[in-house]
């Protein structure tokens, strides 16, 4: 791996050099992580104008904490011996030291204190504004990153998997996140991508809901949204089943709606489809089923480091989809004192010649009655 973020390294190098920046200074943890291999608690990376001057500055050495990652082995590393010390002015010394006169760091990540503390360390230097050049380097994924989103996808199908193997009824929403969250670990994942979300009854098919003492009930939907962390590559599922009995008429119509819009969605993912476009076929199939009040912001996201990263699958959402860029498609209605649907998978862009989407959480979508 230390050839691929050395060509990440150069890639930013190459688009700080254009900028007429000398060296970039990346705080951000994902971007850190991404171009170093690793990135601890407050960690920055001086990329300088050659390979040989770049710097991995931390606070405390690598290794102490549990899927932080392994830092690349052909890049210095320079842990800091003052413990008050940040390393984002520790970083902004040491481009000073290379002779640098112009530093581009990630104003939308530092914070006004520390953005400060640098330029007053190191008052010679220019201090240039780096965008997210990074996060847009992100987007497509390469093959070892794509490796590590399917062993996570694989994760979290089994960790669901196995919950539905289980008795359900009288058990809490919490209970059920906890024990989904251990499986996760049990089988190899780094921690949950995200709070496990586990909603029924008129819980169900809310987004982002946190789980309750509420216990599983006959006739609840029950709605499951959890994602794996691997290597610190992040996916997301979301299904939704019925306990205990034959699904009720309105279930089935509302499961039938969300999931004609969960495969609208889907089918809309293609190499230069506009963002929007994917989120409009979606939504388009809510709205023409009465269901256009409530509905959440995005359609869906992209996932990788992080596990809402671009693109956004949203109304207003610009740009286009690329090839290897994985998102969510993650459609759902939720009726106010009843529940309601969520169902959410992890896909890659691909062209049609490819097969299409490359379908990474793979757990049935049927409406089970478990």
């Amino acid at each position: 791996m230390s050839e691929v973020y050395a060509v990440r390294r150069e890639r930013v190098r190459e688009r700080c050099a254009a900028g007429g920046g000398g060296a970039a200074l990346v705080s951000r943890p994902a971007n850190v992580r991404y171009l170093a291999g690793a990135a601890p608690d407050g960690a920055v990376l001086l990329v300088g104008r050659g390979e040989d001057e770049d710097v991995l500055v931390c606070g405390r050495p690598l290794g102490g904490e549990p899927g932080e990652g392994r830092a690349d082995g052909g890049l210095r590393v320079q842990v800091l011996t003052e413990p008050s010390a940040d390393p984002a002015v520790a970083g902004a010394d040491f481009a000073t030291a290379q002779g640098v006169d112009a530093l581009a760091v990630e104003e939308h990540h530092l914070t006004v204190a520390r953005h400060r503390a640098v330029g007053s360390v190191a008052p010679r230097l220019r201090l240039m504004d780096l965008g997210t050049a990074v996060e847009q380097l992100r987007l497509v994924k390469d093959e070892e990153e794509l490796s590590c989103l399917r062993v996570a996808a694989e994760i979290a199908d089994q960790a669901l998997g196995e919950l539905l193997e289980s008795i359900l009824v009288g058990r809490t929403e919490r209970h059920l996140a906890l024990e989904l969250e251990r499986r996760l670990v049990d089988h190899g994942a780094d921690g949950p991508a995200f709070a496990t979300s586990v909603g029924t009854g008129p819980n169900s098919g809310r987004g982002g809901h946190r789980p309750t003492d509420r216990r599983v009930e006959e006739g609840d939907f029950l709605s499951v949204c959890l994602g794996a962390s691997y290597r610190g590559y992040r996916c997301e599922i979301g299904r939704t089943f019925v306990i205990g009995t034959s699904p009720a008429d309105w279930q089935i119509e509302l499961y039938d709606v969300v999931f004609a819009a969960q495969r609208a969605g889907r089918e809309a993912l293609a190499p230069g489809a506009a963002c929007r476009d994917v989120d409009r076929a979606a939504r388009h199939v809510l709205h023409s089923a009465g269901h256009a009040e409530g509905l959440a912001p995005s359609t869906g996201h992209g996932v990788g480091l992080e596990i809402d990263e671009d693109p956004q699958l949203a109304p207003a959402a610009m740009g286009k989809l690329d090839v290897c860029v994985p998102v969510t498609v993650e459609p759902g209605v939720h009726l106010p004192g009843r529940g309601g649907v969520r169902i959410d998978d992890t896909l890659v862009v691909r062209p049609e010649a490819d097969g299409g989407p490359e379908l990474l959480t793979i757990t049935t979508k049927e409406l089970l009655a478990l």
